[in-house]
């Protein structure tokens, strides 16, 4: 099970290797003071010390076909050595094109075949969390990163303060008194006003933000801020089945809504590391009104269950159910089993 409220959790897909698995686990244990910022400790060398040779020992049972589709595999070039040269995103783009490679020409669906994906699955989950960890403490452009909470605490943008510090470092890798660094400062005193502090918020992001410039409440805020709970729930919701897609695992409380869930999350690309994304359509989710009730209904409706079926299984009238289903939005809704 992955601790969903912890930032720093590396998800581990059930049926990886246990050789890369229990390494991972030590990677996990002992990773605080690394980032892939630090220099005093590098997360790349936490790789080498410890992923490597489980990757090494793993790699040493697979039929040569297999070695093409997972980076540096039958090269002599060690996982965190391609993760070091090639830098953190662009592991990941290639780690993922790999695998889907894999899937579209060699997967067989044997146990072997479903061991193999789950290793690189957990792979590729390991180098997102590598991308994410923020280091123990460290100042960037004069801001605490222990301060920075890097997504809006409503939604799946950037915070204010974590967006600014990545402007701010982009602009430092080119030239500190760059265009692009002086446009940002100027674009951030106009939204304050030119005699107002500096003063970026570390739990939302500017939509959010719970005062505007002009000092009034946003409204935004208001009633984001009324449905967090609602948020929180749908979020881990889809997180959890997300961690595991081959059954309903949203633990609701209710069959329908689980079964819900599960089948709509079948229909989209997300994974357990896109939690930007995962953010936003719990957003969507809540600001769309879709409640459990609503959810239910839609998986009954997949289920080729009438309106007047609907009702009489719910216990609500049929025109609750033809005004509930109006105003579902078309993105929530399910195909039918062919």
């Amino acid at each position: 099970m992955v601790d969903m409220k912890n930032r720093s959790a590396i998800a581990i897909w059930k049926g990886c290797d246990p050789t890369v698995a229990d390494a991972i686990r030590q990677f996990r244990d002992c990773w605080e003071p690394y980032s892939a910022e630090s220099k005093r400790y590098p997360i790349c060398r936490l790789v080498e010390q410890l992923i490597d040779p489980a990757m090494a020992t793993y790699t040493a049972t697979l039929p040569s076909l297999y070695m093409g589709h997972i980076p540096g595999a039958g090269t002599g070039v060690a996982f965190s050595e391609i993760m070091r040269l090639v830098g953190v995103d662009t592991m990941i783009r290639l780690q993922r094109r790999l695998l889907r490679a894999f899937v579209l020409t060699e997967d067989r669906q044997s146990e072997r075949d479903q061991q193999y994906v789950a290793t690189l699955e957990t792979l590729i989950e390991l180098v997102w969390a590598c991308k994410r960890k923020q280091p123990a403490e460290q100042d960037v452009c004069g801001l605490n990163r222990r301060r920075l909470r890097v997504f809006c605490r409503l939604c799946g943008t950037l915070a204010e303060l974590a967006s600014f510090a990545e402007a701010a470092e982009a602009a430092e890798d080119l030239d500190a008194k760059s265009d692009q660094w002086i446009n940002e400062q100027l674009r951030m005193s106009q939204l304050r006003g030119a005699d107002e502090e500096l003063r970026l918020s570390n739990l939302y992001c500017q939509a959010h933000r719970p005062k505007l410039p002009d000092n009034k409440w946003n409204p935004a805020y208001r009633k984001a801020k009324r449905s967090i709970e609602q948020f929180d729930l749908e979020l881990a919701r889809v997180s959890r089945q997300c961690a595991s897609r081959g059954t309903p695992q949203a633990k609701s409380g209710d069959e329908l809504v689980d079964s819900y869930i599960h089948n709509y999350m079948l229909g989209q690309t997300l994974q357990l590391a896109d939690e930007a994304k995962l953010r936003n359509l719990a957003r969507l989710m809540v600001d769309s009104r879709l409640s459990d009730r609503k959810k239910q209904i839609l998986m009954l409706q997949r289920l080729d269950f009438n309106q007047s079926e609907i009702a009489r299984r719910l216990g609500i009238e049929r025109q609750a159910v033809s005004k509930a289903i109006a105003s579902i939005p078309e993105i929530f809704r399910l195909s039918r089993p062919q």
